[in-house]
């Protein structure tokens, strides 16, 4: 197992949902996919490009995961100091839905022993400052969450699955905002859906962030392994 500090990551292609009419009308366009197989491989060719962002001496690794590998992050730490990394984009207004939909989602990998009151997957904004999409696991019984919050509608939007992902396996999870529902899927199982106002938009300046918030205290640090994370518009 060895540190990884990148300047570049990747894309390929997904595949996600929607309803038939919609696709017509606004078809699904991916915008990122991250493998984290060898040598990155920006597939997309959108470059949306990632680089590793720490402090207090977190790193990124990379480890095995199928018949590739995956990145594992800073363990779960209950010092006042810990370390923190996360992978990052620069801002890019092509990871901007607006008011169109949007699909995201990863393959996570938590133990029962990793989880905290909250982990952030991908997200691209903050619930407090402008607006934002974000899958995170929540508190202790490591329960996967969708987040939505509109530039025009503060409120936090937030979806949750009633069962866990902190078991020592990896699960695929994904988010989807289709009009007005936001929905939580889990191994391709639909896992919680909420009403959401369809006019709400999400628009900001923030990089794409994976891992955490950033390499600051209180980042929401995810303590465990992600891979083929993934984002589509439309």
């Amino acid at each position: 197992m060895r540190s990884w500090w990148f300047a570049g990551l990747v894309v390929a292609a997904v595949v996600a949902v929607g309803t038939p009419a919609r696709a017509q009308e606004d078809p699904p366009t991916l915008m990122a996919r991250y493998v984290f197989n060898g040598s990155i491989l920006d597939t997309s060719g959108r470059g949306h490009g990632l680089h590793v962002v720490s402090g207090h001496g977190g790193v990124v690794r990379q480890i095995a995961h199928g018949t590739g590998t995956a990145v594992l992050f800073p363990p779960h730490c209950l010092q006042k100091i810990c370390p923190h990394a996360a992978l990052q984009t620069p801002s890019t207004a092509g990871l901007n839905p607006g008011r169109r939909d949007i699909a995201y989602g990863a393959d996570v990998f938590l133990r029962p022993t990793w989880t905290s009151k909250g982990q952030n997957v991908v997200q691209k904004g903050y619930s407090t400052r402008g607006s934002q999409w974000k899958l995170q696991v929540d508190g202790v019984a490591g329960r996967p969450s969708c987040v939505l919050v509109g530039d025009r509608m503060p409120r936090i939007r937030m979806v949750t699955s009633p069962v866990t992902v902190a078991d020592g396996r990896w699960h695929r999870v994904r988010c989807a905002r289709i009009g007005g529902t936001l929905s939580v899927w889990v191994d391709n199982v639909l896992r919680g859906r909420i009403r959401i106002p369809a006019r709400l938009s999400i628009t900001n300046n923030r990089p794409l962030s994976i891992g955490g918030k950033g390499a600051y205290y209180d980042n929401d640090q995810f303590n465990g392994a992600l891979d083929n994370i993934w984002v589509r518009v439309g």
